[in-house]
């Protein structure tokens, strides 16, 4: 990826020359069905400060296209081969006051998810664009000035296709001329580049509005028609007007934008992205089969943190990428507290998920050796690519939800309410919040953010408790660790301010029930807890309970011992979602045996009431098996989950959530002649299961198991395909395909991969997934030195999102050895590989030297 980057210095001295002014973007989709390149035009007005200029040698501004036909700056035609190369055009004679430029050139369509993507819909072979600008690819589309505190109005003409639908961050005007075929929107008011979108195509299309406040807001959801018997619209407006309620409530600032639509596109590389009135997600959240209702609960909280972003990311943005955490961690955060605060919500437990997914993310991020502050050091755009992570956006929300806990959420919402009254339309660094916060909650919050946002790390608390005779507890403290960081990661150890519950729970009528909770502040090293000694102690001590800090916590022997023997049978998902989480944690810290982790979910798993955490145990139960079992244990480990998990789904009532979750844990771990035998009568319908409802995307499910396992074959893959011929169904294909337990199989998938550079972004994925099958690391061996020998040159000659796919799913995780370690400690040191590069593969490595560690402790208590 050479000559695409950006360094934070380069773009301070660009903001410290010029003011942008406005956009006027000019775009011809007229070619769309061909493919190739589009015209762009660009007039962008701006203005240098003169005291600026006398000290600098010009500026420059960004494009990444094949071919530049004109740059036009104040009258001066400039000569494209000149000061047209790799991702920018020279401007060398700017003058002082209002500057004008002009860029005409050819920009190229994509089958990556950058820039403007295009995609061609097997059912009707109509052609479906959309943009996807961050962090750095609106200038794939129209020459910018690409960084987020160079804000300016956008003014888009847009010609494409008769008979399609465009929509950009203005409300879509009535399409102009005789072909009525050219559509001129509106300004925008001041946005950054990134969130500006243009979506077009013949999508399908439902409307409604949020009435509130005495105004009317259109609202806006599309797909493609393929999709549309599918798209649960009034399910989608129910939730967006829940949280246009909430958030303005919260937020006491109007809707910053006159519409508000929500495109659901193909081959989207992330969950959504929050364009400014134009929001894109990812179509798979339009659901073809029955899913459970964590899926839903996910797509809800995806919704929510978009329109969040409205207001924190759209109406006041970061001034540089080093607050990226606060703009996803604030959308997080929000969007969570919206679900279980909102009058009328369907999932008032989502802090129960939060603590259960995004947390146990945080957590796993942040003991690799690329652990870094909340607050990271983003030198340049390369950093920032791979820093959408667990940090950025789950440990980042934890911290809020202390900072909540630490300042009162009256307290700090009323904050927030300054921060975008004050700062509206603007660019913002961290202190303009915490300076806002410390106003409305009277505390001073410049040590709070030294040691939570600039230091990496997670702390540990432990209970300290003394008990006479009589069971009383005598004392009580909370002693707060700070382990070394992993090799390799900057920064010193660090003891942070908590402010945490702590609940005591009893066994009554075999149900654990919360019968008395402290909150308090811990700090530094020991705690004393007063308000918890002079009385009987409870069968459990729980740390954190409310989860309002972000800390490792670990329980008292006696505790352990009855969590151990009763984790399903707290009456509350939060508390049991934290022991949950606690035990994973120690699994996969090596202080509980991967054996012992199974034994503890299979006893407590049939009493898990809530969907997500199910599905959460069963990916983790899975992953423990195969990656943390010492590797004699490890087959036998896996047949008893999979007899489990066949058990479950035959107990399972018939139609649930539950039944539909255990059928895909058994489907992902069938083995025996006999279990495999079930997988292929279900699919052929000689085998049912009361109430299981075998669909299309289970039936892929199925089939990808036995596909895996030889059982299928290209035959039964095509009949499968040509029974669901859609995008989606190509995807799965491509996943079976790839599955196959043969050395044909491997080399192609291999070679459409590596060797090849077609394959659209969504396909690659999926042959990624098909390609790494947990039985097959005899077949998969030789694959360590290939990706080795090819993973720089990939890195270098891919766009960032195909590259990220490849380095990261194509490493040998599998082959967890002494050996793996060696050819990446060998690669490391001769190769050279760029920063990005380096952390994505030195994270890898920390996953096998991982699984050894926890495979040696299995082997150990075995």
């Amino acid at each position: 990826m050479p000559g695409t980057n950006l360094t934070r210095e380069e773009a301070q001295e660009r903001a410290r020359l010029l003011t942008v002014d406005s956009y006027e973007v000019e775009l011809d989709l007229g070619g769309a069905q061909e493919g190739g390149t589009f015209r762009s035009v660009t007039t962008v007005r701006f203005d240098v400060d003169g005291d600026a200029l006398s000290g600098a040698s010009g500026t420059f501004i960004d494009l990444v296209a094949p071919t530049v036909h004109e740059a036009v700056l104040n009258g001066e035609s400039l000569d494209p081969g000149q000061v047209f190369q790799d991702s920018r055009i020279a401007l060398p004679s700017l003058v002082a006051g209002r500057n004008e430029l002009r860029v005409t050139a050819d920009c190229a369509y994509t089958n990556t998810g950058e820039g403007l993507h295009r995609f061609v819909d097997p059912v009707d072979d109509q052609a479906y664009l959309y943009t996807q600008f961050e962090v750095p690819d609106a200038r794939r589309v129209f020459a910018s000035f690409e960084q987020p505190d160079l804000k300016a109005t956008f003014r888009f003409t847009v010609t494409a296709p008769e008979g399609w639908k465009v929509i950009s961050n203005s409300p879509t005007p009535e399409p102009e001329g005789a072909a009525k075929n050219v559509w001129r929107f509106a300004p925008t008011p001041r946005i950054s580049t990134y969130i500006t979108a243009l979506i077009a195509g013949p999508y399908h299309e439902v409307h409604s509005s949020w009435e509130g406040q005495g105004r009317t807001v259109p609202l806006g959801i599309y797909c493609r028609p393929s999709l549309a018997e599918f798209l649960d619209a009034d399910a989608i407006f129910a939730i967006t007007r829940q949280g246009f309620d909430w958030f303005q409530e919260k937020f006491d600032y109007p809707y910053p934008f006159e519409k508000y639509d929500q495109l659901f596109v193909p081959e989207f590389n992330a969950g959504a992205m929050e364009n400014a009135g134009a929001v894109t997600f990812r179509d798979q959240y339009v659901f073809r089969s029955k899913v459970t209702d964590a899926a839903y609960e996910s797509r809800s909280e995806t919704i929510l943190h978009e329109l969040a972003h409205m207001w924190f990311g759209d109406l006041v943005t970061m001034e540089w990428w080093n607050d990226l955490w606060l703009n996803e961690s604030f959308a997080t955060y929000t969007s969570i507290a919206c679900q279980v605060h909102a009058p009328g919500s369907r999932w008032p437990h989502a802090w129960t998920t939060f603590a259960n997914q995004l947390k146990t993310w945080a957590y796993r991020q942040d003991q690799l050796p690329s652990t870094h502050p909340i607050m990271a050091d983003i030198r340049d755009l390369d950093d920032v690519l791979v820093n959408f992570d667990g940090i950025t956006y789950a440990k980042g929300a934890s911290v809020l939800k202390q900072l909540v806990a630490y300042v009162g959420m009256d307290e700090f919402f009323s904050g927030v309410q300054r921060y975008f009254k004050r700062h509206e339309w603007g660019n913002t660094r961290l202190g303009d919040l915490l300076g806002a916060l410390e106003e409305t909650s009277g505390r001073d919050l410049t040590a709070w953010s030294k040691a939570w946002l600039e230091t990496a790390g997670i702390n540990v608390l432990r209970p300290e408790i003394e008990t006479d005779a009589s069971g009383t507890v005598t004392s009580f403290a909370v002693r707060q660790e700070a382990p070394a960081l992993p090799a390799g990661a900057k920064g010193e150890p660090t003891l942070r301010p908590h402010r945490i519950a702590i609940g005591a729970y009893e066994l009554e009528g075999g149900k654990l029930v919360r019968t008395d909770r402290v909150e308090l502040d811990v700090d530094g090293e020991l705690t004393d807890v007063p308000a918890l000694t002079g009385r009987k102690r409870p069968a459990v001590f729980l740390l954190n309970d409310d989860d309002l800090t972000y800390a490792k916590v670990r329980l008292d022997a006696e505790s352990l011992a009855t969590v151990t023997r009763h984790l399903g049978d707290f009456t509350e998902s939060l508390p049991r979602a934290l022991s949950w989480a606690s035990a994973w944690d120690m699994t996969r810290d090596a202080e509980l045996a991967t054996g012992d982790y199974l034994d503890l979910v299979l006893s407590g798993i049939v009493k898990e009431s809530d969907i997500g955490v199910v599905q959460s145990l069963h990916r983790q139960v899975k992953l423990a098996l195969e990656l943390y079992a010492e590797p004699g244990s490890r087959e036998a480990g896996l047949l008893r989950w999979a007899e489990a998990a066949l058990e479950q789904l035959r107990a399972a009532e018939p139609g649930s959530d539950h039944q539909l979750a255990w059928a895909r844990a058994f489907a992902a771990v069938a083995r025996t002649d006999a279990q495999l035998g079930l997988l292929a009568g279900l699919l052929d319908g000689t085998e049912t299961v009361e109430g299981l409802a075998v669909d299309t995307d289970l039936r892929w499910a199925l089939l990808q198991r036995l596909a895996a396992t030889g059982r299928a074959g290209e035959k039964e893959i095509a009949a499968e395909l040509e029974r669901d011929a859609t995008s989606a169904g190509e995807r799965h294909a491509a996943t079976a395909r790839a599955a196959r337990p043969t050395a044909e199989a491997k080399a192609e998938a291999w070679a459409s991969v590596v060797e090849r550079d077609t394959l659209p972004n969504a396909v690659q994925e999926a042959v990624i997934g098909g390609f790494l099958q947990t039985d097959q690391r005899e077949l998969l061996a030789p694959y360590t030195e290939k990706y080795f020998a090819v993973v720089k040159d990939v890195w270098e000659q891919r766009s960032h999102e195909m590259a990220q796919q490849i380095a990261v799913g194509l490493y040998p995780t599998l082959q967890v050895s002494q050996d793996t370690l060696d050819a990446t400690d060998a690669w490391l040191a001769g190769a050279s590989p760029s920063p990005a590069l380096r952390r994505l593969v030195t994270e890898s490595r920390a996953g096998v030297e991982r699984a050894l560690k926890a495979q040696r402790a299995d082997a150990a208590a075995g």
